[in-house]
């Protein structure tokens, strides 16, 4: 698996639908890529070997369209430089004004509802030897000795205003960063006025789901309670969304009344692990344009992928009717408290004004420091190398099972931290209390279904590969073969 979507380089994603081939088609989408800003002046692109790998096409295409773009001024490409970005191309066009007047989301008013601890098995005093539950990358591997390089340098330059109240918006210096890695790994269009940085991906659901207002919001039959919780918290009422073999079924959208949005997990839905259909995601917009509604999307682990070409974020379908969320806790670690939205401009003022009531402001240090990191080029290293990682530990939970449990089906390994183990029917409870037995803490499939969807017959375990250190995992494995039930 030495070709594996993993390994190479800093990511970067281009859409190669349309007419013509795939030389046209990747002419055209960096010419787009370029003339729209979200390859900036100066980006160093993949080497022709990496893009090819990454897109799945010959090292020669990349290369021909490399030299076209090179003859055409678009790039400029000098020895030991590598391919980058000519400098001379038109720079990103300046921001639309903000709206004066219209109308607006919702009501501002009111504190922004504190979510409370996520429940686990990391805070009970009974704490399991081992644990493969989701929600928490390896935080062992969090790189240190990097993240403290990158602290010192931001701290060297940062300007005295940085040590003074923080803003609602976040600091400038990371939201510039962010507005173009996004737009060169995930496919986002962004503009530096539309991020907001949030203390965590919850205070920016709660954020939202205040300025929303009143009425309801769909949801994943399929997702975190807490989510739920913060979003009733505020006012609203959530509907379940069906989620199947491709994902959320957003054609029923059109039957829910009085619904103001939708919260997705299309890249990687959590926790079934498929992505949203092409269809469905077309559905979704359609659906938002229709109503004027939005899509909150939930871009949780869109980073990680190992066997499937990279799938760009909804939001660039449509930055007027999609919130985009990212969040540093599964890249990097929980403790940052670092997470993003991307706004459209209708809710950029509404969202400024609650959050400027003083509720959760985030530590501009650590947004420094993310900042510096992110354009020093380290968090793309650092995510090559836990890629690599997560990919060996999914290689060796799906070695594991096949040798030791072939009648268990693992489905949703493609990208993320976790996997679906199916089980036989009846079977969810005692495998869950098998493993306790054996000092495992798991998860089952239905503690994840909202309880007003309808009964899903449904067993599976939901085993997150990304959360133990690497000198328990073996261990973790071999406790979640002894708690599966024995084959035919």
């Amino acid at each position: 698996m030495e070709n594996s979507w993993a390994t190479f380089g800093r990511d970067l994603h281009l859409d190669l639908t349309g007419p013509g081939g795939l030389r046209a088609a990747l002419l055209r989408a960096l010419r787009d890529a370029v003339r729209s800003g979200r390859l900036a002046p100066g980006t160093r692109l993949p080497s022709s070997r990496s893009l090819a790998v990454d897109l799945g096409i010959a090292r020669n295409t990349v290369a021909d369209a490399y030299a076209e773009l090179v003859a055409e001024g678009w790039l400029s490409a000098r020895q030991g430089s590598g391919t980058r970005v000519a400098e001379r191309v038109l720079p990103r066009t300046a921001p639309a004004a903000r709206r004066a007047s219209g109308p607006v989301p919702g009501p501002v008013p009111g504190p922004v509802p504190v979510p409370g601890p996520v429940p686990g098995p990391a805070g009970r005093a009974d704490r399991p030897r081992f644990a493969l539950t989701p929600g928490t990358p390896d935080v062992a591997a969090f790189p240190r000795t990097a993240w403290l390089a990158a602290a010192r340098r931001a701290l060297t330059t940062a300007p005295s205003e940085a040590f003074g109240y923080p803003a609602s918006h976040g600091r400038p210096e990371l939201r510039t960063v962010l507005a173009d890695y996004l737009a060169r790994a995930r496919g986002v269009r962004a503009d530096p006025d539309r991020i907001v940085i949030c203390a965590g991906f919850l205070q920016g659901l709660a954020l939202l789901s205040r300025v929303l207002g009143t009425g309801r919001l769909a949801v994943e039959s399929y997702g975190l309670d807490f989510h739920r919780t913060v979003i009733t918290r505020a006012g609203l009422r959530t509907v379940p969304l069906p989620v199947d073999e491709r994902g959320a079924r957003t054609g029923e959208l059109t039957a829910l009344d009085d619904v103001r949005a939708a919260l997705l997990t299309p890249a990687h839905q959590f926790p079934t692990g498929v992505p949203l259909h092409p269809d469905r995601r077309a559905a979704a917009i359609n659906w938002a344009r229709a109503t004027g509604g939005f899509i909150l999307e939930d871009d949780y682990d869109g980073e990680f992928r190992y066997d499937r070409k990279p799938v760009g974020a909804l939001q660039g379908l449509d930055p007027d009717h999609v919130v985009y969320l990212g969040t540093a806790s599964k890249s990097l670690a929980p403790a940052l408290r670092l997470a993003w939205m991307v706004l459209p401009e209708r809710l950029v003022d509404p969202v400024l004004a609650l959050k400027g009531t003083g509720e959760w402001q985030s530590g501009a240090l650590d947004q420094l420091t993310l900042a510096e990191f992110l354009s020093s080029g380290a968090y793309d290293r650092h995510l090559r190398g836990m890629r690599l990682r997560y990919r060996r530990r999914r290689d060796q939970l799906v070695a594991a099972l096949a040798a030791h449990a072939p009648q268990v089906r693992v489905s949703g390994i493609a990208a993320g931290l976790h996997a679906v183990l199916e089980l036989p029917p009846g079977t969810e409870q005692a495998v869950l209390q098998a493993a306790r037995r054996q000092g495992l803490a798991l998860e089952g499939l239905s503690r994840f279904r909202d309880p007003t969807a309808p009964p899903a017959s449904r067993d599976a375990l939901v085993v997150a590969y990304g959360t133990p250190p690497d000198h328990s995992f073996a261990g973790a494995v071999d406790a979640l073969l002894r708690a599966l039930p024995p084959g035919e």
